[in-house]
Formats: C-alpha cells, sequence, structure tokens
C-alpha cells in the first residue's frame, strides 16, 4: 500500500548524517584563532541532536564520529596547502603564513542527544573548545568556548572564556547564598570567575539555580579583579539582574548572530543582593582578607 499522508514537518527538517560532519567544519574554520607563528583551531567538538534525531543516527555514531575526525584532519591539510599567491609570497619577499594547527594537537568528537530540551529537531547545536596560550595576567589557562546552533540557513554564535585555574592557595574570597526550588544553597566563592545560571551540559556554571526558565542559562558572572580585589557583576541574561533592586547594564551585545561580552560590569559593594529576573535572589558577601 502506498502512504497517502505527506511527510511530517520532522521528516522535512531531518538532516542526513553528511550534514553533522560540515557543521562541525564549519565551527572549526569560523573559530580559527591567528598567533605570531601559528593560527589554533578548536580541538574538542561535542554535537549535540534532538533525542528522536539522535536515535536515528544512534547506531553509526562511532562511524561518524571517525569520519568527523578524518574531515577535521583533511581540512588542516588543506587549510594549510599553499596557494600559488602564497607560495609567490614565500618566493618573493620571504612571507610565511602561519600554519593552522589544533589547540590541543589532536581531536576529540562527540555526538550526544541534548537532555536540557534545547535543541529542537533539524537544528544542530556544537560545543566546541580552543585551549588558548597560558596567560599570567589572568592567572593561568584559559579556554574558549564556542557555541554554534544550525538551522535551516542560520548560524547563531556564543563565545565566552573562561579561567581554568582558581586564585592561588584557593583561599576563600567571598560566599554567594540563595534558596531556589531545590532549597537553600551556599557557595563558597574561591577563583576569580564565578558563573550564576540554570546551567546545562553546554552552559557550564559554578552556582546552578533550580528555577523557571525566567533565570537564564547562563545569567549573571562574578568577576573579581586580582589586583584591585574589587568584585565586579556581569549581566549576561535575557530578562535581566538587578543589584540592590536597581537593574545593572547588560554585559554582551549580539551581532550578527553572535553574542559578545561588551565589557559592561558593575562594582559589587562587600554585601549585596544580587536578583536574577526578579525571580530568585542572591546573597553576597565578601569575606575578610
Amino acid at each position: 500500500m502506498v502512504p497517502t499522508r505527506s511527510a511530517s514537518a520532522a521528516d522535512k527538517r531531518r538532516r542526513p548524517a553528511r550534514d553533522l560532519i560540515a557543521a562541525v567544519l564549519e565551527n572549526m574554520r569560523r573559530n580559527l584563532e591567528p598567533l605570531r607563528y601559528s593560527t589554533l583551531a578548536p580541538s574538542r567538538y561535542v554535537v549535540y541532536l534532538h533525542p528522536a534525531e539522535y536515535r536515528r543516527i544512534e547506531s553509526i555514531v562511532p562511524l561518524l564520529q571517525d569520519q568527523t575526525v578524518r574531515a577535521l584532519a583533511e581540512e588542516l591539510q588543506m587549510l594549510n596547502r599553499p596557494s600559488m599567491v602564497r607560495r609567490y609570497a614565500e618566493r618573493v619577499v620571504g612571507w610565511h603564513q602561519p600554519q593552522v594547527e589544533s589547540a590541543a594537537g589532536e581531536w576529540h568528537v562527540e555526538f550526544l542527544p541534548d537532555p536540557d530540551g534545547d535543541v529542537v529537531e533539524g537544528a544542530i547545536l556544537i560545543d566546541s573548545d580552543l585551549r588558548l596560550p597560558h596567560s599570567p595576567d589572568l592567572g593561568g589557562g584559559r579556554t574558549r568556548r564556542i557555541t554554534t546552533v544550525h538551522l535551516d540557513q542560520r548560524v547563531t554564535t556564543r563565545l565566552r572564556t573562561v579561567n581554568d585555574s582558581p586564585s592561588p592557595g584557593a583561599r576563600m574570597l567571598a560566599r554567594v547564598t540563595h534558596d531556589d526550588d531545590a532549597g537553600h544553597h551556599e557557595f563558597d566563592v574561591v577563583k576569580d570567575s564565578v558563573t550564576i545560571g540554570r546551567g546545562g551540559v553546554t552552559y557550564p556554571v559554578d552556582v546552578r539555580i533550580t528555577s523557571s526558565a525566567d533565570v537564564s542559562r547562563e545569567h549573571a558572572r562574578i568577576r573579581r579583579d586580582d589586583q584591585t580585589r574589587r568584585f565586579y557583576l556581569i549581566d549576561l541574561s535575557s530578562l535581566g539582574t538587578t543589584l540592590n533592586g536597581r537593574h545593572v547594564p547588560r554585559g554582551y551585545e549580539e551581532v550578527n548572530g553572535t553574542k559578545r561580552e561588551n565589557g559592561m560590569e558593575t562594582p559589587l559593594p562587600d554585601a549585596a543582593r544580587i536578583g536574577l529576573a526578579k525571580t530568585v535572589f542572591l546573597q553576597f558577601s565578601v569575606v575578610g582578607e
């Protein structure tokens, strides 16, 4: 019997597996980081799919991983292959284009079902990591995390750089307490950057808030300046952050589908009440040094 019903919307949105590989390659090309003597490419990619879409490809995930790693290696070779113009410049003026290399020296690729309900059918969410060189000014290693969402012909990007190292000695610098749907919580601040929000697999946070979607997955950040020992509050949310009842300026801008922090931050007093979307309130207090 020939089925008479038309294809469902989900069928129309279904992507062939090769599109997943193409999306990873695009993520890599979009997020190269030029240095003086080389150019770094993100080395770790976690691809999240709608659970129904993941079930469709689950049996071929190992093969898909292998072919994505192979495609990344081939793309790297292509990026480093000298063009005629580049060969001329190297021969005539002695100019040498920095080689593109994986930031970690090898590729790591995973395909997983989205556990947070953020990825609609037909969309691809890729979370990639680019390990940046050690920076004494920032107190240790840094990782740039790039999240790209591919839906139809649209691609949106979110960039964030995190300090991977806690403050020297991991001494307690401040304390954050709050009540949410899961009860009462206390968090000891022992590093110079603390992210607050509902969190998720692609939104790693230090202070996880159990609340409604009014609180963003990555809602706010508390930053400590190691030189001045002052604390600052950065709003990263959709519905706003308050400090002692007053809204603080938004700490990011969206340009061409990319969410970038703009440097706006608000000094935190030694004792403060931080509001997240007027839904959850945190008490912040500095510990005497």
